[in-house]
């Protein structure tokens, strides 16, 4: 019989860690449900055999994303005020299109039927519900209070919809724009310019220095475009393998957090997420600590996954979140103010959801301001590189309408 190593919370939301001995993964959850625990995480030594690439499971395995978690909070959260629990999730399943979402939400629906804890249920599908919203639905139904977080948790995951749609949309443009103009560019250099030149072939005169390095750059381009491809692939690879090491990972995400534009960017977007977050979660009397080590491990930047880290090691000893944020060194100093003035009035909910606010305006105005400089900037230089192809093209011209001249 294996052991189950378990990560839980009790019913005055304090964590809960240990082992339980069972048949099965399934048994685990129901012992420790027996004892009043609500499964966050749960690692056993006996484990389901992968499946094999042929047999096509991984590639029709699919969970929900965000965009479709988000809206199945908030119907959720309206319906659970008005129906029973069962019955709303069977609504939502059975009015999702997209039959993955339906078939995940179908298997919550039967485990919450058999008997199991929505939380628990939740747990089942752990790729589609993550590790802290799992643990706020836990909290909310050991205090009773599950419709009131499920509406907080719906207006904190439509708030970071937001912030990502704000992202991409600040960023498709510029992207677009760079991409464009330098496949124009890549064909100018390899199309264009070597049918040009040809007609210089016979003049048997020096070319210009800047036409030269043109057509230098030109037969590169078409003769060797191959093993550029090539190595930019060999690049992306060895780099991709050289930041699974830690250390390294640690210094280059620290170097990106003190660059003058996309440092700020990084740094105020996991602030305002944190800051959200946390005020969702105190407004909601959940268990902060935890709160805090699940957020953590959602944070991709590795400074700023330590700095989390450091702040929950703080609170855990007694300390206080603002002093936590101060020591840290990587927060806005607003947010380290708004949460001092939180905790000294009692108020930490509030002012952590103002300070989220006031930094996401902050960010939309500062990606605004970017992106206007930005724009003309991405045009200017591809202008300045086309005109450097036309005036390679023109000085040869030039040259023989001047020697012609003279020859008269």
């Amino acid at each position: 019989m294996p052991d189950f190593d378990y990560l839980a919370l009790d019913t005055a939301g304090r964590e809960r860690k240990g082992s339980v001995r069972a048949d099965s993964d399934e048994a685990a959850r129901d012992l420790l449900i027996k004892r009043r625990l609500f499964v966050v995480k749960m690692e056993g030594s006996t484990r389901t055999a992968a499946p094999s690439l042929l047999s096509g499971s991984l590639l029709t395995r699919k969970k929900i994303g965000a965009k479709q978690l988000t809206l199945f909070t908030r119907q959720l959260a309206t319906l659970v005020q008005v129906s029973p629990l069962e019955e709303a999730l069977r609504t939502i399943a059975r009015q999702t299109e997209q039959a993955h979402v339906a078939a995940i939400l179908g298997r919550v629906h039967a485990s919450v039927t058999e008997g199991r804890r929505l939380s628990d249920a939740m747990g089942r599908e752990a790729a589609s519900f993550p590790s802290l919203y799992r643990a706020m639905i836990a909290a909310g139904e050991s205090s009773g209070t599950l419709p009131s977080i499920l509406d907080r948790l719906a207006d904190l995951l439509e708030r970071q919809a937001q912030v990502r749609s704000k992202v991409t949309t600040a960023l498709a443009y510029p992207v677009i724009l760079a991409v464009v103009a330098t496949f124009v560019v890549i064909a100018l250099m390899i199309f264009v310019v070597p049918k040009v030149v040809e007609q210089f072939d016979t003049v048997g005169q020096q070319l210009p220095l800047l036409t030269r390095i043109v057509i230098g750059l030109s037969d590169f381009l078409s003769n060797w475009w191959w093993a550029l491809i090539a190595a930019f692939a060999a690049l992306a690879l060895m780099g991709a393998r050289a930041m699974k090491d830690e250390g390294l990972r640690l210094a280059v995400d620290t170097r990106l957090l003190r660059l003058p534009l996309l440092g700020r960017l990084i740094r105020d977007l996991h602030a305002a997420r944190m800051a959200r977050t946390l005020s969702t979660m105190v407004a909601s009397r959940l268990p902060l600590l935890e709160g805090l080590k699940l957020t953590t491990q959602t944070v991709h930047n590795r400074a700023l996954r330590a700095a989390s880290a450091d702040i929950t090691e703080a609170i855990r000893t007694g300390g206080s979140i603002s002093a936590a944020l101060r020591r840290a060194g990587v927060f806005p100093p607003l947010l380290v103010y708004l949460a001092a003035s939180g905790e000294a009035s009692g108020k930490l909910d509030i002012m952590l959801e103002r300070a989220a606010d006031y930094l996401e305006r902050e960010f939309d105005a500062f990606t605004a301001t970017a992106l206007s400089l930005l724009e003309p900037a991405i045009i200017v230089l591809m202008g300045g590189i086309v005109a450097v192809i036309v005036l390679s093209i023109l000085l040869p011209i030039l040259q023989l309408d001047t020697l012609a001249g003279g020859a008269f």
